[in-house]
Protein backbone atom coordinates (compact mmCIF):
# COMPACT_ATOMS: atom_id res chain seq x y z
CA UNK A 1 0.00 0.00 0.00
CA UNK A 2 1.42 3.15 -0.67
CA UNK A 3 2.25 6.08 2.04
CA UNK A 4 -1.02 7.60 3.21
CA UNK A 5 -0.31 11.43 2.99
CA UNK A 6 -3.80 12.97 3.79
CA UNK A 7 -5.45 9.92 6.61
CA UNK A 8 -8.97 10.81 8.09
CA UNK A 9 -9.89 9.40 11.11
CA UNK A 10 -13.95 8.33 10.85
CA UNK A 11 -14.67 9.38 14.36
CA UNK A 12 -13.50 13.29 13.82
CA UNK A 13 -14.88 16.11 11.33
CA UNK A 14 -13.28 17.68 8.68
CA UNK A 15 -12.36 20.40 10.20
CA UNK A 16 -10.97 18.18 13.59
CA UNK A 17 -8.45 16.35 11.32
CA UNK A 18 -4.66 15.81 11.52
CA UNK A 19 -3.94 17.53 8.66
CA UNK A 20 -6.58 20.41 7.31
CA UNK A 21 -8.24 19.75 3.75
CA UNK A 22 -9.98 23.05 2.07
CA UNK A 23 -13.26 23.35 0.60
CA UNK A 24 -12.39 26.51 -1.59
CA UNK A 25 -9.76 27.09 -5.01
CA UNK A 26 -7.53 29.75 -4.63
CA UNK A 27 -2.98 29.97 -4.81
CA UNK A 28 -2.66 31.00 -1.64
CA UNK A 29 -4.16 27.86 0.47
CA UNK A 30 -1.00 25.95 1.33
CA UNK A 31 -0.12 22.60 0.54
CA UNK A 32 -0.48 19.80 2.62
CA UNK A 33 2.26 17.51 1.63
CA UNK A 34 4.81 17.58 -1.35
CA UNK A 35 5.58 15.07 -3.32
CA UNK A 36 8.10 14.24 -5.73
CA UNK A 37 7.17 13.58 -9.94
CA UNK A 38 7.18 9.47 -9.86
CA UNK A 39 6.07 8.98 -6.55
CA UNK A 40 2.39 7.07 -5.31
CA UNK A 41 0.72 7.99 -2.12
CA UNK A 42 -2.75 7.29 -0.79
CA UNK A 43 -5.48 10.14 -0.07
CA UNK A 44 -8.27 9.67 2.60
CA UNK A 45 -11.58 11.74 1.07
CA UNK A 46 -14.58 12.36 3.12
CA UNK A 47 -17.44 12.57 1.39
CA UNK A 48 -18.82 16.10 0.32
CA UNK A 49 -20.45 16.95 3.11
CA UNK A 50 -18.95 15.58 5.89
CA UNK A 51 -21.20 13.35 7.42
CA UNK A 52 -24.19 15.53 7.24
CA UNK A 53 -26.73 13.31 5.28
CA UNK A 54 -27.45 10.20 7.06
CA UNK A 55 -28.20 5.85 6.67
CA UNK A 56 -31.90 6.32 7.10
CA UNK A 57 -35.48 6.85 5.74
CA UNK A 58 -36.04 10.93 5.79
CA UNK A 59 -34.74 13.45 3.53
CA UNK A 60 -34.81 16.17 5.18
CA UNK A 61 -30.80 16.03 5.74
CA UNK A 62 -30.95 16.50 1.84
CA UNK A 63 -33.66 19.44 1.80
CA UNK A 64 -31.25 21.27 4.33
CA UNK A 65 -27.65 19.82 2.55
CA UNK A 66 -25.35 22.73 4.25
CA UNK A 67 -24.09 23.75 0.38
CA UNK A 68 -21.46 26.54 1.54
CA UNK A 69 -19.77 23.83 3.18
CA UNK A 70 -18.81 21.68 0.27
CA UNK A 71 -16.64 20.59 -0.90
CA UNK A 72 -14.47 18.64 1.68
CA UNK A 73 -11.01 18.16 -0.60
CA UNK A 74 -8.04 16.61 0.67
CA UNK A 75 -5.06 18.64 -0.46
CA UNK A 76 -3.31 20.77 -1.99
CA UNK A 77 -0.09 17.95 -2.73
CA UNK A 78 2.78 20.41 -3.68
CA UNK A 79 4.65 18.48 -6.66
CA UNK A 80 7.96 19.08 -7.00
CA UNK A 81 9.61 20.81 -9.68
CA UNK A 82 6.26 21.74 -11.36
CA UNK A 83 6.05 25.19 -12.93
CA UNK A 84 2.88 27.08 -14.47
CA UNK A 85 2.87 25.90 -18.24
CA UNK A 86 4.03 22.22 -17.82
CA UNK A 87 1.20 19.18 -17.72
CA UNK A 88 0.49 17.05 -14.09
CA UNK A 89 0.69 13.49 -14.86
CA UNK A 90 -1.80 11.90 -12.46
CA UNK A 91 -2.46 8.03 -12.76
CA UNK A 92 -5.42 6.98 -10.54
CA UNK A 93 -4.19 3.49 -9.11
CA UNK A 94 -6.74 2.35 -7.04
CA UNK A 95 -10.30 3.65 -5.96
CA UNK A 96 -12.55 2.89 -3.25
CA UNK A 97 -15.10 3.09 0.26
CA UNK A 98 -13.37 3.58 3.59
CA UNK A 99 -10.84 1.07 3.81
CA UNK A 100 -11.73 -1.85 6.26
CA UNK A 101 -14.92 -0.11 7.39
CA UNK A 102 -17.72 -1.55 6.11
CA UNK A 103 -20.19 -0.28 8.89
CA UNK A 104 -21.19 3.16 10.41
CA UNK A 105 -22.89 6.67 9.98
CA UNK A 106 -20.32 7.98 7.68
CA UNK A 107 -21.29 7.23 3.62
CA UNK A 108 -18.71 5.60 2.55
CA UNK A 109 -19.03 2.71 5.66
CA UNK A 110 -20.72 0.25 3.33
CA UNK A 111 -22.99 2.47 2.03
CA UNK A 112 -23.20 5.61 -0.26
CA UNK A 113 -26.45 7.92 -1.02
CA UNK A 114 -27.93 9.86 -4.21
CA UNK A 115 -30.22 13.12 -3.31
CA UNK A 116 -32.86 15.01 -5.32
CA UNK A 117 -31.64 18.25 -4.40
CA UNK A 118 -34.24 21.03 -4.16
CA UNK A 119 -34.81 23.73 -6.47
CA UNK A 120 -34.32 26.22 -3.47
CA UNK A 121 -31.24 24.74 -2.14
CA UNK A 122 -28.93 23.48 -5.47
CA UNK A 123 -31.58 21.94 -7.32
CA UNK A 124 -30.52 19.15 -10.38
CA UNK A 125 -30.85 18.80 -14.32
CA UNK A 126 -34.41 18.28 -14.27
CA UNK A 127 -35.50 20.38 -11.06
CA UNK A 128 -38.33 22.38 -12.70
CA UNK A 129 -40.18 18.77 -12.92
CA UNK A 130 -38.39 17.71 -9.50
CA UNK A 131 -38.72 20.54 -6.66
CA UNK A 132 -38.93 18.44 -3.82
CA UNK A 133 -35.90 16.65 -1.85
CA UNK A 134 -35.96 12.70 -2.22
CA UNK A 135 -33.13 10.70 -0.96
CA UNK A 136 -31.95 7.00 -1.79
CA UNK A 137 -29.57 5.22 0.18
CA UNK A 138 -27.40 2.35 -1.54
CA UNK A 139 -25.71 -0.62 0.41
CA UNK A 140 -22.52 -1.92 -0.99
CA UNK A 141 -21.82 -5.46 -1.43
CA UNK A 142 -17.78 -5.59 -3.26
CA UNK A 143 -18.40 -3.92 -6.34
CA UNK A 144 -22.19 -4.05 -6.38
CA UNK A 145 -24.93 -1.16 -5.44
CA UNK A 146 -28.43 -1.92 -4.47
CA UNK A 147 -31.40 -0.21 -2.70
CA UNK A 148 -34.11 -0.31 -0.79
CA UNK A 149 -35.71 2.54 -1.77
CA UNK A 150 -35.12 2.03 -5.23
CA UNK A 151 -36.24 -2.05 -5.29
CA UNK A 152 -35.55 -4.45 -8.02
CA UNK A 153 -32.35 -2.89 -9.62
CA UNK A 154 -28.77 -4.19 -9.52
CA UNK A 155 -25.53 -2.77 -10.87
CA UNK A 156 -22.20 -2.35 -10.90
CA UNK A 157 -20.21 0.50 -9.57
CA UNK A 158 -17.57 2.44 -11.77
CA UNK A 159 -15.87 4.60 -8.43
CA UNK A 160 -14.34 7.36 -9.22
CA UNK A 161 -13.65 10.54 -7.68
CA UNK A 162 -15.84 13.40 -9.02
CA UNK A 163 -13.61 16.19 -8.35
CA UNK A 164 -10.40 16.28 -8.76
CA UNK A 165 -7.52 19.55 -10.24
CA UNK A 166 -4.70 22.00 -9.41
CA UNK A 167 -4.88 25.06 -7.73
CA UNK A 168 -5.47 28.30 -9.81
CA UNK A 169 -3.17 31.51 -10.59
CA UNK A 170 -4.29 34.29 -9.09
CA UNK A 171 -5.20 35.67 -12.77
CA UNK A 172 -7.22 33.01 -13.92
CA UNK A 173 -9.10 33.24 -9.85
CA UNK A 174 -9.74 36.71 -11.04
CA UNK A 175 -10.92 35.79 -14.13
CA UNK A 176 -13.63 32.72 -12.82
CA UNK A 177 -15.10 35.75 -10.47
CA UNK A 178 -15.49 38.18 -12.96
CA UNK A 179 -17.44 36.13 -15.74
CA UNK A 180 -19.27 34.38 -13.14
CA UNK A 181 -20.55 37.73 -11.58
CA UNK A 182 -21.15 38.88 -14.98
CA UNK A 183 -23.42 35.74 -15.37
CA UNK A 184 -25.14 36.26 -11.99
CA UNK A 185 -25.67 40.39 -12.67
CA UNK A 186 -27.84 38.92 -15.90
CA UNK A 187 -30.57 36.78 -13.23
CA UNK A 188 -29.49 38.25 -9.25
CA UNK A 189 -32.52 36.88 -8.13
CA UNK A 190 -32.80 33.07 -10.30
CA UNK A 191 -33.41 30.05 -8.36
CA UNK A 192 -31.02 28.27 -8.25
CA UNK A 193 -28.44 31.30 -9.21
CA UNK A 194 -26.35 31.57 -12.48
CA UNK A 195 -23.76 30.84 -10.28
CA UNK A 196 -22.12 30.79 -6.75
CA UNK A 197 -19.93 33.94 -6.03
CA UNK A 198 -17.11 33.70 -3.01
CA UNK A 199 -18.63 32.67 0.37
CA UNK A 200 -16.48 33.41 3.91
CA UNK A 201 -18.94 31.45 5.50
CA UNK A 202 -18.34 27.64 5.87
CA UNK A 203 -14.73 28.42 4.41
CA UNK A 204 -12.62 25.86 5.28
CA UNK A 205 -9.19 27.05 3.97
CA UNK A 206 -6.53 24.33 5.00
CA UNK A 207 -4.14 25.87 7.73
CA UNK A 208 -4.79 29.96 6.81
CA UNK A 209 -5.55 31.72 9.88
CA UNK A 210 -6.15 35.59 10.62
CA UNK A 211 -5.69 38.24 7.89
CA UNK A 212 -4.80 35.68 5.58
CA UNK A 213 -7.86 33.70 6.09
CA UNK A 214 -10.07 36.57 5.67
CA UNK A 215 -8.24 37.68 2.38
CA UNK A 216 -8.62 34.43 0.35
CA UNK A 217 -12.13 33.57 1.81
CA UNK A 218 -13.34 36.78 0.37
CA UNK A 219 -11.52 35.66 -2.99
CA UNK A 220 -11.59 32.43 -3.50
CA UNK A 221 -13.78 29.88 -5.95
CA UNK A 222 -16.48 27.86 -4.77
CA UNK A 223 -15.73 24.29 -5.99
CA UNK A 224 -19.40 23.25 -7.23
CA UNK A 225 -18.61 23.80 -11.21
CA UNK A 226 -15.56 22.33 -13.50
CA UNK A 227 -13.65 24.89 -14.66
CA UNK A 228 -10.01 24.97 -16.90
CA UNK A 229 -8.03 23.66 -13.90
CA UNK A 230 -10.58 20.53 -13.73
CA UNK A 231 -12.18 20.72 -10.72
CA UNK A 232 -15.74 19.08 -10.52
CA UNK A 233 -15.82 17.61 -13.40
CA UNK A 234 -18.17 14.62 -12.45
CA UNK A 235 -16.22 11.95 -14.99
CA UNK A 236 -18.08 8.72 -14.28
CA UNK A 237 -15.06 7.17 -16.43
CA UNK A 238 -12.03 8.65 -14.46
CA UNK A 239 -11.93 5.26 -12.40
CA UNK A 240 -8.93 3.16 -11.89
CA UNK A 241 -6.45 2.92 -14.09
CA UNK A 242 -7.35 6.32 -16.15
CA UNK A 243 -4.52 8.89 -16.52
CA UNK A 244 -5.03 12.71 -16.23
CA UNK A 245 -2.94 15.62 -17.58
CA UNK A 246 -4.11 18.51 -15.15
CA UNK A 247 -2.38 21.62 -16.47
CA UNK A 248 -0.41 23.53 -13.88
CA UNK A 249 -0.62 27.42 -13.25
CA UNK A 250 1.28 27.90 -9.69
CA UNK A 251 4.54 26.54 -8.47
CA UNK A 252 3.90 22.88 -7.17
CA UNK A 253 0.61 22.10 -9.37
CA UNK A 254 -1.18 21.98 -5.99
CA UNK A 255 -3.10 19.26 -6.63
CA UNK A 256 -6.30 18.40 -4.60
CA UNK A 257 -9.50 16.07 -4.84
CA UNK A 258 -12.63 14.50 -3.48
CA UNK A 259 -16.06 13.91 -3.62
CA UNK A 260 -15.75 9.90 -4.32
CA UNK A 261 -18.50 8.51 -6.07
CA UNK A 262 -19.27 4.94 -5.58
CA UNK A 263 -21.25 4.65 -9.19
CA UNK A 264 -22.45 7.44 -11.55
CA UNK A 265 -24.73 8.03 -14.53
CA UNK A 266 -23.66 10.19 -17.19
CA UNK A 267 -24.41 13.57 -16.13
CA UNK A 268 -25.15 13.16 -12.46
CA UNK A 269 -28.90 14.71 -13.40
CA UNK A 270 -29.74 15.23 -9.94
CA UNK A 271 -27.35 17.48 -8.57
CA UNK A 272 -26.29 15.45 -6.02
CA UNK A 273 -26.54 12.06 -8.37
CA UNK A 274 -23.67 10.05 -8.09
CA UNK A 275 -23.84 7.44 -4.85
CA UNK A 276 -21.95 9.75 -2.82
CA UNK A 277 -19.52 8.69 -0.06
CA UNK A 278 -16.06 8.46 1.45
CA UNK A 279 -12.97 6.65 0.72
CA UNK A 280 -9.50 6.59 -0.81
CA UNK A 281 -7.46 7.00 -3.73
CA UNK A 282 -4.02 5.88 -4.62
CA UNK A 283 -2.48 7.97 -7.16
CA UNK A 284 1.08 8.54 -8.46
CA UNK A 285 2.41 11.75 -10.48
CA UNK A 286 4.55 12.77 -12.75
CA UNK A 287 5.48 16.17 -14.55
CA UNK A 288 5.87 16.86 -18.32
CA UNK A 289 7.80 20.22 -18.54
CA UNK A 290 6.01 22.79 -21.12
CA UNK A 291 3.41 20.38 -21.36
CA UNK A 292 0.76 22.62 -22.10
CA UNK A 293 2.16 24.18 -25.19
CA UNK A 294 3.54 21.54 -26.18
CA UNK A 295 0.25 19.76 -26.62
CA UNK A 296 -1.87 22.64 -26.94
CA UNK A 297 -3.63 21.99 -23.64
CA UNK A 298 -3.97 25.21 -22.11
CA UNK A 299 -6.77 25.08 -20.07
CA UNK A 300 -9.18 22.05 -19.09
CA UNK A 301 -7.62 18.50 -18.27
CA UNK A 302 -7.73 15.38 -21.27
CA UNK A 303 -7.68 12.36 -19.83
CA UNK A 304 -6.92 8.25 -20.83
CA UNK A 305 -10.31 7.00 -19.56
CA UNK A 306 -9.61 4.00 -16.68
CA UNK A 307 -9.51 0.16 -17.60
CA UNK A 308 -12.00 -0.96 -14.82
CA UNK A 309 -15.99 -0.18 -16.59
CA UNK A 310 -18.58 -2.82 -15.87
CA UNK A 311 -19.27 -5.09 -19.02
CA UNK A 312 -22.82 -4.27 -19.84
CA UNK A 313 -23.46 -5.23 -23.11
CA UNK A 314 -27.62 -5.06 -24.21
CA UNK A 315 -28.91 -1.16 -23.90
CA UNK A 316 -32.55 0.36 -24.18
CA UNK A 317 -31.73 4.04 -25.24
CA UNK A 318 -34.23 7.16 -25.33
CA UNK A 319 -34.02 9.99 -27.35
CA UNK A 320 -34.79 13.45 -27.15
CA UNK A 321 -35.43 16.37 -29.62
CA UNK A 322 -34.86 20.58 -28.84
CA UNK A 323 -38.23 20.69 -28.32
CA UNK A 324 -39.70 21.55 -24.80
CA UNK A 325 -42.67 20.05 -23.21
CA UNK A 326 -45.00 23.02 -24.27
CA UNK A 327 -44.95 22.02 -27.58
CA UNK A 328 -41.71 25.03 -28.30
CA UNK A 329 -39.32 25.06 -31.32
CA UNK A 330 -35.74 25.24 -29.64
CA UNK A 331 -32.32 25.87 -32.17
CA UNK A 332 -30.19 23.09 -31.65
CA UNK A 333 -29.99 22.98 -28.11
CA UNK A 334 -28.32 19.88 -27.15
CA UNK A 335 -28.69 20.23 -23.49
CA UNK A 336 -32.90 20.43 -23.55
CA UNK A 337 -32.36 17.37 -25.99
CA UNK A 338 -30.77 15.60 -23.33
CA UNK A 339 -33.40 16.83 -20.70
CA UNK A 340 -35.77 15.14 -23.11
CA UNK A 341 -34.23 12.03 -23.66
CA UNK A 342 -34.06 11.65 -19.31
CA UNK A 343 -37.63 12.80 -19.03
CA UNK A 344 -38.44 10.04 -22.24
CA UNK A 345 -36.44 7.39 -19.92
CA UNK A 346 -38.07 8.80 -16.29
CA UNK A 347 -41.87 8.10 -18.17
CA UNK A 348 -40.95 4.92 -19.82
CA UNK A 349 -39.48 3.47 -15.98
CA UNK A 350 -42.76 4.18 -14.56
CA UNK A 351 -44.89 1.88 -16.30
CA UNK A 352 -43.23 -0.81 -14.89
CA UNK A 353 -43.92 0.48 -11.01
CA UNK A 354 -41.37 2.89 -10.37
CA UNK A 355 -42.28 6.47 -9.03
CA UNK A 356 -40.72 9.01 -11.36
CA UNK A 357 -38.28 9.59 -8.50
CA UNK A 358 -37.13 6.01 -8.24
CA UNK A 359 -36.46 6.58 -11.96
CA UNK A 360 -34.68 9.92 -11.82
CA UNK A 361 -32.57 8.51 -9.19
CA UNK A 362 -31.60 5.61 -11.00
CA UNK A 363 -30.41 7.77 -14.15
CA UNK A 364 -28.16 9.72 -11.58
CA UNK A 365 -27.15 6.47 -9.89
CA UNK A 366 -26.81 3.83 -12.07
CA UNK A 367 -23.59 3.96 -15.33
CA UNK A 368 -26.12 5.28 -17.80
CA UNK A 369 -24.57 6.35 -20.61
CA UNK A 370 -25.66 10.12 -22.41
CA UNK A 371 -24.95 11.06 -25.83
CA UNK A 372 -24.96 14.18 -27.67
CA UNK A 373 -26.16 12.25 -31.14
CA UNK A 374 -26.96 14.53 -33.34
CA UNK A 375 -26.34 18.58 -33.10
CA UNK A 376 -25.91 19.72 -36.71
CA UNK A 377 -29.71 18.83 -38.12
CA UNK A 378 -31.70 21.85 -37.95
CA UNK A 379 -34.02 23.03 -35.99
CA UNK A 380 -33.75 20.12 -33.35
CA UNK A 381 -30.23 18.30 -31.60
CA UNK A 382 -30.71 14.68 -30.90
CA UNK A 383 -29.39 13.77 -27.57
CA UNK A 384 -29.75 9.96 -26.36
CA UNK A 385 -29.79 7.94 -23.05
CA UNK A 386 -28.50 4.56 -22.52
CA UNK A 387 -29.86 2.23 -19.71
CA UNK A 388 -28.17 -0.67 -19.15
CA UNK A 389 -31.23 -3.59 -19.24
CA UNK A 390 -28.84 -5.95 -17.18
CA UNK A 391 -29.32 -3.84 -13.83
CA UNK A 392 -33.33 -4.62 -13.37
CA UNK A 393 -34.60 -7.60 -11.81
CA UNK A 394 -37.16 -7.68 -15.01
CA UNK A 395 -36.58 -7.64 -18.06
CA UNK A 396 -38.01 -3.92 -18.90
CA UNK A 397 -37.53 -4.32 -22.83
CA UNK A 398 -40.92 -3.42 -24.72
CA UNK A 399 -42.79 -6.69 -25.34
CA UNK A 400 -46.22 -7.89 -26.56
CA UNK A 401 -46.79 -9.26 -23.45
CA UNK A 402 -46.72 -5.58 -21.37
CA UNK A 403 -44.73 -4.18 -18.94
CA UNK A 404 -43.76 -6.33 -15.49
CA UNK A 405 -44.40 -4.75 -12.66
CA UNK A 406 -41.66 -4.27 -9.91
CA UNK A 407 -42.53 -5.31 -6.18
CA UNK A 408 -42.50 -1.82 -4.77
CA UNK A 409 -40.70 -1.97 -1.28
CA UNK A 410 -40.24 1.01 0.59
CA UNK A 411 -40.20 4.11 -1.59
CA UNK A 412 -36.97 6.87 -2.07
CA UNK A 413 -38.10 9.05 1.11
CA UNK A 414 -39.39 12.50 0.43
CA UNK A 415 -38.35 15.70 2.61
CA UNK A 416 -40.97 16.51 5.11
CA UNK A 417 -41.98 20.89 4.39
Amino acid sequence: MPEVLFPLDSTRKFTEQELMGHNRWHPDIPPVATVRPGQSFRVHCREWFDGAIHNDDSADDVRDAPLPIVHALSGPFSVSGAEPGDLLVVDILDVGPIPQEDAGPLAGQGWGYTGIFPKQNGGGFLTDYFPDAYKAIWDFSGQQATSRHVPGVTFTGMIHPGLMGTAPSAALLAKWNQREGALRATDPDRVPPLSLPPLPDGAILGSLTGADFDRVAAEAARTAPPRENGGNQDIKNMTKGTRVFYPVYVPGANLSLGDLHFSQGDGEITFCGAIEMGGFVDLHVDVIKGGMTTYGVSENAIFLPGNVAPQYSQWLAFSGISVTTDGEQRYLDSQLAFQRACLHAIDYLTKFGYSPEQAYLILGAAPIEGRFSGVVDIPNSCATVYLPTAIFDADVRPSAAGPSRIKPGASAPKSTF
